[in-house]
């Protein structure tokens, strides 16, 4: 939850925090009000001066803070406003009744909201019962409350034995989002600005809470636990009681409604206090990550997309609740620093500065500029100007030069043709329907708008009787083998296009077992001579005055990824319409004779893959060598290999497969710099051709590189679709 000070504070004061020395209440201790290495902080002012003070959160106009504060005459939490320059003292706008946390401003600063247990009793509620180690209480008696922003005209927005606090507001809309366990866990819930149209938006078992809006009211950030196992059993065990146990907290973003939830942070730490930059592009919080004993909180930035994370503070101690100034040129926050007593806790103000150089990372803090060189290098490959990287397009070619001038860069050796860096082999592109390609069913020549020769054919001539063989699958996975009981080698085999409609056929099975040189392929292996192809309907269709479904249209013979431009299937194959090949089914196709005549002429270009070469230097080398290689290239503009076969535009690849080629690139980087520890000889192979049916593989198998024999291969780590993530979870095959 967004927790008291009661809560939080003796996390980092009691039991965390390291305070600076004493100084007068009010007067600057000797050491200034920001660590030299806090760049972006700058013309820091201190707002309060005593007692614990927190959560300050800005007004519309960037010219009040509400916060919360633990002050005489008052035993716990209560609500005060005060002037966001310091000039001026603060003033209780809470009922100084029970305690109160979170408070807010809505959007047009008419009103404010915090919440409150002082319906329940004019006294504070018991503190958590620390016998359980260190826990929160979760008291059911907070309730949300809006007023005026003197305190006045107190109206409550929700009534029930829940928990519920920790809220915010969009400020577009007003809307309100904050954390409840009105349904027997700590979930985010959003409701309208008046408590109306309610929406439960987290699910998961665990504590979500703190969460606040974008800028823009597109997402929201929060912090969440996700116990397991044992752990979740303690989390459920003290909810039960009240008490949640805050030790491990990472954050998380989503869309407002909850959608497209993922996990932001993996720090393993506690980690809370998200908001937003004015530009919606990272987010601000606090953590005691980097600290072993976990005793120091500061202020950490981190972009959206979980890369670029930054440390912003470095006061011994306490710092947290950052929130920028509506116009994003000030920063709000609580921290030990100057603290005139122990465990004191100020709010203070300073005025941010972009564009500073950050202080080095502190030692045991990941390394994330491999990140970003990760995402830059993914992003060039999958830029427009690379109109998806297929084969015969100039920005193939562009990414082809571009790997080979990383490769140089990084200090690997030319290990393909001619002491270059590039491997070469050809690549069919186009295919073209020559003279002569033809026809014929029981001698009788179809008209040439009654047949298409497959794009995957191969050239040459096949003449035989013809059997029919079902729809041309053999799945023995599937129970299915259309091929059981007839004898094709020889003779011409017929087959249905597609496949059987529901039962085992559905999702990847369908796509798999229609593909159509899979079914060449397979007439092919059962000794077939050639292979004709018609779109009958289902069973049973087009019988008394019914209708027949109407043809599929004929596929043209084109080279498409989905069929693999590598090469034909070794068998003429030829697609034919309804009308003309119905007749081959009549007995089993048994009676009938056919001939296939098919002429194609294929147009080559030239591509390459890029091989690079670290040699082995350690001492006491070993035999072999080890290959590390990715493809680069990909669909280029779609077509039947695409998830959306119909769509003509760029697919730019990011996921298939800049991104194992950027792995590539950084598995390079870090055996350069080790490279006086290899054992072994380690290639580097960005593959081309592969989404065309494996070219690039297997011309460099067939034909490696000079000074590589393929038997002396020992290994190879091949890097497909780096980063996938479903679900928030990492796949790794």
């Amino acid at each position: 939850m967004r927790p008291s000070l009661r809560t939080i504070l003796p996390l980092a004061a009691a039991l965390f925090v390291a305070p600076l020395a004493p100084a007068a209440a009010g007067v600057a201790g000797p050491a200034p009000l920001a660590d030299a290495r806090e760049t972006h902080l700058a013309e820091v002012v201190q707002l309060t001066h005593g007692g614990q003070n927190a959560e300050a959160y800005w007004s519309p106009d960037g010219k009040e803070l509400l916060f919360q504060s633990t002050r005489p005459p008052y035993a716990c939490d209560q609500i005060f406003r005060m002037p966001a320059d310091g000039k001026g003292q603060p003033a209780l706008v809470s009922t100084g009744k029970g305690r109160t946390t979170c408070s807010y401003f809505t959007p047009d600063g008419s009103r404010i909201l915090y919440s409150s247990t002082h319906a329940a009793a004019d006294a504070c509620p018991p503190p958590a019962d620390r016998s359980q180690g260190y826990v929160w209480a979760v008291y059911p008696s907070y309730e949300i409350w809006t007023a005026k922003p003197d305190g006045s005209d107190l109206k409550r927005l929700t009534e029930n034995s829940a928990y519920d606090a920790e809220t915010t507001t969009c400020p577009k809309d007003g809307s309100l989002i904050f954390t409840s366990d009105r349904d027997g866990d700590l979930e985010l819930y959003r409701m309208d600005a008046d408590g109306r149209n309610l929406k439960r938006l987290t699910n998961a078992p665990g504590y979500d809470g703190g969460a606040y809006f974008s800028p823009d009211c597109k997402q929201i950030v929060w912090r969440a636990s996700r116990p397991v196992g044992t752990e979740l059993d303690d989390y459920k065990k003290l909810l039960a009681r009240g008490l949640v146990r805050p030790g491990k907290l990472e954050l998380w973003i989503a869309n407002a409604d909850g959608s497209d939830a993922r996990q932001l942070t993996y720090l393993d730490a506690a980690s809370f206090a998200p908001s937003f930059f004015p530009d919606g592009k990272r987010v601000i919080f606090s953590s005691n990550y980097g600290d072993p004993a976990g005793r120091e909180f500061e202020l950490w930035a981190v972009r959206t997309d979980g890369t670029g994370l930054e440390r912003i503070t470095y006061s011994p101690g306490f710092d947290g609740f950052p929130m920028f100034s509506p116009d994003g040129t000030r920063l709000a926050f609580a921290s030990n620093r100057n603290n005139g007593a122990p465990h004191e806790t100020n709010v203070f103000v300073a005025r941010w500065e972009e564009g500073k150089t950050p202080a080095a990372p502190p030692p045991g803090m990941p390394e994330t500029a491999g990140a970003e060189r990760f995402e830059t290098d993914v992003r060039w490959l999958a830029d427009d100007a690379r109109e998806g990287r297929g084969v015969g397009t100039p920005g193939l070619a562009a990414a082809e030069h571009w790997l080979a001038d990383r490769f140089r860069a990084l200090g690997l050796e030319p290990a393909g043709d001619d002491g270059t860096y590039f491997h070469g082999f050809d690549v069919p592109v186009a295919v073209t329907v020559e003279p002569g390609t033809a026809v014929a069913i029981d001698g009788r020549p179809l008209d040439r708008s009654a047949f298409q020769p497959a794009g995957f054919s191969g050239s040459g001539d096949a003449e035989g009787p013809v059997v029919a063989a079902g729809w041309g699958i053999a799945a023995p996975d599937l129970g299915v083998d259309d091929y059981k009981g007839i004898d094709v080698h020889g003779k011409i085999a017929v087959v249905r296009r597609f496949t059987p409609k529901g039962g085992a056929f559905t999702g990847e099975a369908e796509r798999r077992y229609g593909d159509l040189r899979y079914k060449a392929y397979t007439a092919r292996e059962h000794g077939a001579l050639g292979l004709i192809v018609v779109d009958l309907p289902p069973a049973g269709s087009g019988g008394a005055g019914e209708a027949l479904p109407e043809d599929a249209p004929l596929p043209r013979p084109a080279l498409d990824a989905a069929v693999g431009q590598g090469g034909d299937a070794g068998i003429p194959v030829a697609f034919v319409t309804r009308a003309a090949g119905a007749a081959l089914w009549n007995a089993g196709g048994s009676s009938h004779r056919a001939a296939l005549h098919v002429r194609l002429t294929r147009r080559l270009e030239k591509a390459a893959n890029v091989v690079g070469r670290l040699s082995a230097n350690a001492a006491g080398r070993l035999p072999g060598a080890v290959l590390v290689g990715a493809h680069y290239d990909h669909l280029g503009l779609g077509g039947a290999g695409s998830l959306t076969p119909d769509v003509h535009a760029i697919h730019h690849g990011a996921d298939d497969n800049a991104s194992g080629t950027a792995a590539v690139l950084e598995i390079a980087r870090t055996l350069a710099a080790e490279r006086g520890k290899l054992r072994r000889d380690v290639y580097f192979v960005a593959f081309s051709g592969e989404e065309s049916g494996v070219l690039g593989s297997t011309a460099f198998t067939r034909k490696p590189p000079a000074g590589l024999k393929i038997a002396d291969l020992v290994a190879m780590l091949n890097l497909d679709m780096v980063g996938r993530l479903r679900g928030n979870q990492l796949t790794v095959l």
